[in-house]
């Protein structure tokens, strides 16, 4: 068994203090039925908690951690961005650098605006969708997020499509009576909502690879359906990779499927661990943000020089040899959790684009967040604990994603596939 008795003592003393004792909601383990463990040091593919517990880490903040933790390249460049000063509020060089970066990455990012998260960038780009197009409707797809805006926090009701009810409190009827949710994977229910409201449909957004359900990869064409739906009906498509950009491809998904978007949502990798987001996508439709055009949109820490000196640094470590070390590493961890659930008797399916990898327990194909809740998500919090027991750090959350870095080895990726025999069988007494 773990000692987690210093965490859990944190733990208690969090709670009377922040909301839950965490700052985001997955992180208090609920989904996991256990209590989280407060970390004091990342290192390469490795994690410490407070009470010295080391494990290899599969969540790596949740992705943006594709070098790892603390990378010698990575730390030097920030230590000295941060002895020349933490923040003016004003252009700085490594902004300017980081910018040509992205740009020079990302096919159909012309021009950009640097932002502070990916909810900002997201909800950004739905303002400057509707300011382009001067309609107001945006269509989303069921299990799909993209951050904590208003307009996103919606859910579909039955049928191909509806319009949407909120799934938070203090989010209204009206805030969200402009948002359409219809199945991911789904061009037809796309089609039926362009055909009944298209004259209205300013944006399409999509995560072109789903990774907020677990990782569900679009099927075969549906993205260069989006891209033709959205090009006739006189719409902007919106592609939210926030977690792809940079991951899945130098490129992010758009370079892997070969499909441009109109607009483009990155973060999560382009800020090397500090919180960043950026939209962008032709300067037809960028100029139109202040101040070259009416769209407002501001933000104090903005181009944190910190920040763009980080995803520099970590850019600068993504090239095609870090892309190949990553595919072998998350190829072997497909096939060796498929062998492992396989060895012990139990259904899996494992979908995986790139170093993004999703566990789902049952056998059928995962297309959608419809077979999402279809599977047998209630063995995850005894597979989760078992792993952890085994000094693996998984995410505590059956619907999220397993990511690899570079500083992972085979032998991290063995050792996790021995101990997830291990949890697998446990998950099937």
């Amino acid at each position: 068994m773990l000692n987690t008795e210093r965490s859990e003592a944190l733990y208690k003393r969090a709670q009377r203090v922040m909301v839950g004792g965490v700052s985001s909601p997955v992180r208090a383990f609920k989904s996991v039925e256990g209590k989280p463990h407060f970390i004091v040091k990342g290192k390469g593919q490795r994690i410490r908690d407070a009470d010295g517990n080391n494990f290899i880490d599969l969540v790596l903040s949740w992705g943006p951690l594709i070098v790892g933790h603390a990378h010698p390249a990575v730390v030097r460049a920030v230590t000295c961005a941060v002895n020349n000063g933490t923040s003016f509020g004003a252009p700085t060089e490594p902004e300017l650098k980081l910018a040509e970066q992205v740009c020079a990455s990302v096919p159909s990012m012309e021009v950009v605006r640097f932002v502070n998260s990916g909810t900002e960038a997201t909800m950004s780009a739905l303002r400057l969708a509707r300011a382009y197009t001067k309609r107001t409707k945006v269509l989303k797809f069921e299990g799909c997020y993209h951050g904590h805006a208003d307009p996103f926090l919606s859910q579909g009701g039955s049928g191909l499509a509806t319009f949407d009810i909120p799934v938070s409190a203090g989010v209204t009827q009206d805030q969200v009576s402009n948002t359409i949710t219809v199945p991911y994977n789904d061009p037809n229910a796309v089609q039926e909502v362009v055909r009944t409201q298209g004259s209205d449909l300013a944006a399409i957004i999509v995560e072109p690879v789903a990774g907020n359900m677990g990782v569900i990869p679009p099927e075969p064409g549906f993205l260069d359906t989006l891209r033709r739906i959205c090009t006739e009906n006189g719409s902007l498509l919106i592609f939210d990779e926030i977690i792809t950009g940079f991951r899945v491809s130098r490129g992010g998904a758009q370079s892997l499927f070969s499909v441009n978007p109109d607009i483009t949502c990155l973060g999560k990798v382009i800020g090397g661990g500090f919180p960043v987001g950026v939209y962008g996508g032709p300067r037809e439709i960028m100029h139109l943000v202040s101040p070259e055009g009416p769209v407002y949109q501001a933000g104090t820490l903005s181009g944190n020089p910190v920040a763009m000196t980080a995803g520099l640094a970590t850019l600068s470590l993504l090239n095609g040899k870090a892309y190949a070390k990553l595919e072998k590493l998350s190829s072997m961890l497909e096939s060796g959790l498929l062998e492992a659930s396989k060895a012990a008797g139990l259904q899996v399916t494992i979908n995986r684009v790139g170093s993004m990898v999703g566990i789902f327990f049952g056998d059928a194909p995962i297309r959608n967040f419809a077979e999402v809740k279809g599977t047998n998500h209630k063995l995850y919090p005894r597979f989760h604990r078992t792993m952890l027991e085994s000094r693996i750090y998984l995410p505590p959350s059956p619907f999220e994603t397993v990511f690899l870095s570079t500083a992972h080895t085979a032998a991290d990726v063995q050792k996790t596939i021995a101990a997830a025999k291990k949890a697998f069988k446990e998950c099937d007494r």
